[in-house]
């Protein structure tokens, strides 16, 4: 779509910097969020819209990014009123299969285009555009949306709707395991007598190391645990996830421990902060 106006749902800590890119690209860009002030940063060049769908009816490319699968069907319910025919819609937030496969049939029923486009990354990759894009959908479809993609990520096309998010709940459910295993390394070895820098040092030079290691390094070694990815999201991708059919031994272990977590109040802290309820 050349000069397409491109529309954006969802600016929370991920979405927020994904939209300032397509901004920044110079695209004609709408945005909405529930929270108002949220896109007070958008006025001076976008446009900023206070219903779903008034920003729907002046766009042909609308990305959603939203938190769960509830947010999700409630914004697309709202999109479903309006006369979609011809546009195209990417939606980037994780959620189960069942709600990507409902939204999909339903969008595609009224003649509009759908890709389920989850990502791999939290809020640096966001806002520096080097997110990993899962994509599921039809690839006419990514073809149009293609342009818009590149300015968030590198992107993968896995095949038609739904193989983007079963993607994404896949390597979610093995970052799961990465985390509460980084955590518990940390703490046996500080119970050990290591210093926890020269642990985390080992690790990432070794060959236990990762981006995953890596990048929650600074949050072990200064204790401080703002979220850049919510423990608590992380604990509703691990349930999306069993409930898709991951019900293996380390699956069970998690939900407790995550579940657990949440329920003694660390849910609002980033994931690797797991370190703390197990250290209780």
């Amino acid at each position: 779509m050349e000069d397409a106006k491109i529309g954006f749902i969802g600016l929370g800590n991920m979405g927020h910097p994904m939209a300032k890119n397509l901004e920044k690209a110079g695209f004609p860009l709408s945005v909405y969020n529930r929270t108002t002030e949220k896109a007070n940063d958008f006025k001076e060049k976008s446009t900023v819209y206070t219903k779903v769908t008034e920003l729907v009816k002046n766009s042909d490319v609308i990305f959603t990014m939203l938190t769960n699968d509830t947010a999700v069907r409630q914004v697309y319910e709202e999109i479903l009123s309006e006369d979609i025919h011809g546009k195209l819609f990417v939606d980037m937030s994780t959620i189960s299969p069942q709600a990507t496969n409902d939204i999909s049939s339903a969008v595609k029923i009224k003649e509009a285009g759908f890709i389920d486009a989850p990502v791999a990354g939290s809020t640096k990759p966001a806002a520096d555009g080097t997110l990993i894009i899962m994509a599921g959908g039809d690839e006419k479809d990514l073809n149009l949306a293609q342009p818009y993609l590149q300015k968030l990520g590198k992107i993968r096309h896995l095949g038609e709707n739904g193989k983007g998010i079963a993607a994404k709940l896949s390597v979610n459910y093995f970052l799961s395991t990465l985390y509460q295993g980084l955590a518990e390394t940390v703490l046996f070895s500080d119970k050990l007598g290591i210093d926890r820098k020269d642990m985390l040092d080992i690790i990432n030079e070794s060959a236990s190391g990762s981006g995953a290691t890596k990048v929650k390094t600074p949050l072990l070694i200064n204790d401080d645990y703002a979220p850049a990815f919510a423990l608590d999201l992380m604990l509703k991708d691990i349930l999306l996830a069993h409930n898709a059919g991951a019900d293996y031994p380390l699956s069970k272990t998690l939900i407790e421990t995550y579940q657990s977590a949440h329920d003694e109040g660390f849910g609002k802290d980033d994931v690797i902060g797991i370190i703390n309820y197990l250290k209780k």
